[in-house]
């Protein structure tokens, strides 16, 4: 495929701290201001390994919506605020694509999804868990001089060796 650069990185566990959103995709809207108030409330992480990227992990578990965390990472000193969530994400490996300023994101996720279909890597999904996407799980990492509109930001999408045998 032209034009498609891409990383196979592996990223150690972290922990995230932040806010919790799930909803439809008819209210996807709701999402952006979400991540804005996420952005507002990174002061708070006194103990946040690098405030200046935000993440945002969206894991497809409904049929009609997602679940999305606006997280940072941060380290074990640090207590959880009020009215955040934490999460702990285990070591993976991830195709990882910086998606530019201009450029449509949905033909961004078309580029990975056909890149992983003629790989030897499959999106990863955890055993006994129900998934409603084909890319099931999406991690984005986001500056914050990001414009938010026009947004430039690292996807990554956990990966698995194929299995030959299919």
């Amino acid at each position: 495929m032209q034009h498609f650069r891409y990383e196979i990185v592996e990223i150690p566990a972290y922990r995230g701290m932040g806010i919790k959103w799930n909803g439809a995709y008819t209210e996807i809207n709701s999402l952006k201001e979400f991540i804005t108030t996420m952005s507002s409330r990174v002061g708070e992480l006194e103990y946040a390994i690098n405030p200046k990227v935000q993440l945002g992990l969206s894991y497809h578990l409904m049929p009609d919506g997602f679940v999305h965390y606006s997280v940072c990472e941060v380290s074990e000193e640090q207590q959880l605020p009020e009215g955040m969530v934490e999460i702990n994400v285990p070591k993976m490996t991830y195709l990882m694509i910086h998606h530019k300023k201009d450029q449509d994101i949905g033909q961004t996720y078309d580029k990975i999804f056909q890149w992983l279909k003629e790989s030897d890597y499959e999106p990863f999904r955890e055993s006994n868990v129900e998934y409603y996407d084909r890319l099931p799980i999406k991690h984005e990492r986001y500056p914050n001089d990001r414009d938010v509109n026009n947004p430039h930001f690292d996807i990554l999408i956990p990966i698995s060796k194929r299995l030959q045998n299919k």
